[in-house]
């Protein structure tokens, strides 16, 4: 273990993340098919219900165990007005940690970031990052051209807001639209600043392997960030034309989903059934 985790390791114990009710919402195939659990991580200002709309009861649909978590200050998870990236990440691992077997992590937007800070703590079967948002001046750049009134206030303690545009493709239906931006909370100021200075993430446990997706047409994640976060495990972008940033709430959402299943079903040992020993 490097010098740089050693430390990091000794802080956090000697200063605990402060405990919180987490939601988790569930959807349990009908017959039991020996597939890896999902945990699905929302993005800053989505809750679980984001998930909860279509991909929890097509992932469970598939035979694949489904959860969502909301993070804290999420959905209906208790409130953390304070909270950053590292106790964001800490309610990843204990709602993974409490599944019953090795999980999946599927991490949208800002929450792919959270997965992969909780990946140097858990050791995921695999992950799969949709849309990430990796952060840094170079994103917040990009989103202040195409956002400027809903991301500038971020900067300053306000919530993000993103427009309808940069969430959802023109066919999604616009009263579906305004049901789903209705919905949307803030991150804490804390983990909101956190994205754009922060540092990287620390290595993998046992270097899993990661599937990246998103849409080429995302006002939210520019295609050069999508094409970096997928180098950065070694992989290409899965793309979606015509998508808007969330995929899991867009008119052609159970494309992505498919794929991701599609994905996990071709990893012969880690996320299909168990091999030896496991």
């Amino acid at each position: 273990m490097s010098e740089r985790a050693r430390v990091v390791r000794s802080w956090e114990w000697a200063r605990p993340v402060r405990p919180v009710r987490r939601e988790v919402l569930s959807a349990s195939p009908e017959l039991e098919e020996g597939h890896p659990p999902l945990l699905f991580v929302p993005g800053f200002g989505h809750g679980a219900w984001a998930y909860a709309e279509h991909w929890l009861g097509h992932t469970a649909s598939r035979g694949f165990p489904a959860y969502a978590v909301s993070l804290r200050g999420h959905g209906g998870s208790g409130p953390a007005p304070e909270a950053d990236l590292r106790a964001y990440a800490h309610d990843v691992v204990q709602a993974a940690a409490g599944l019953p077997s090795q999980a999946v992590l599927v991490g949208h937007g800002a929450g792919a970031l959270v997965v992969a800070h909780a990946l140097a703590r858990y050791p995921a079967r695999a992950a799969v990052l949709v849309a990430p948002v990796f952060g840094g001046w170079a994103s917040f750049g990009a989103a202040l051209r195409r956002n400027p009134f809903g991301t500038l206030p971020a900067v300053f303690g306000g919530g993000l807001r993103l427009s309808r545009s940069q969430l959802f493709s023109r066919e999604l239906p616009d009263v579906d639209a305004r049901q789903y931006t209705a919905r949307l909370g803030r991150a804490a100021r804390r983990a909101q600043w956190q994205l754009l200075t922060g540092g990287d993430p620390e290595p993998a446990v046992g270097a899993p392997p990661v599937l990246v997706l998103g849409s080429p047409d995302d006002r939210v994640v520019p295609a050069a960030a999508l094409t970096r976060a997928a180098r950065r495990y070694g992989c290409a972008p899965l793309l979606f034309p015509g998508m808007g940033h969330d995929l899991m709430l867009d008119a052609r959402w159970q494309e992505p989903i498919d794929a991701i299943l599609d994905w996990l079903l071709k990893q012969p040992t880690r996320a299909g059934r168990p091999g030896p020993g496991r």
